[in-house]
């Protein structure tokens, strides 16, 4: 919870895509009213919805066109999402 609102502090009304995960519960990853993109890990679906709910700033949402075209991924992001390369 603290670490969303925080997100919703610094980058301003957010949106926050629940993602289960299997075992390990639920992503909630935040967009930003500025593009920034955060991550939160909870235990639950269910867990992530109540997230959404308690933090001020923070409207439930999917990978619609919307959402997506208000990211802004820079390149040192892309890299890490890439990962490490086994093959140059």
């Amino acid at each position: 919870m603290k670490a969303a609102r925080g997100f919703v502090r610094q980058h301003g009304p957010s949106k926050a895509v629940v993602e289960p995960i299997g075992l390990a519960g639920a992503r909630v990853v935040l967009v930003g009213q500025d593009g920034a993109m955060g991550d939160v890990l909870v235990p639950s679906t269910e867990a992530a919805e109540a997230l959404i709910a308690e933090v001020t700033g923070l409207e439930a949402a999917t990978w619609d066109a919307d959402t997506v075209n208000g990211t802004k991924i820079g390149a040192a992001h892309r890299r890490k999402m890439a990962g490490r390369r086994l093959f140059s």
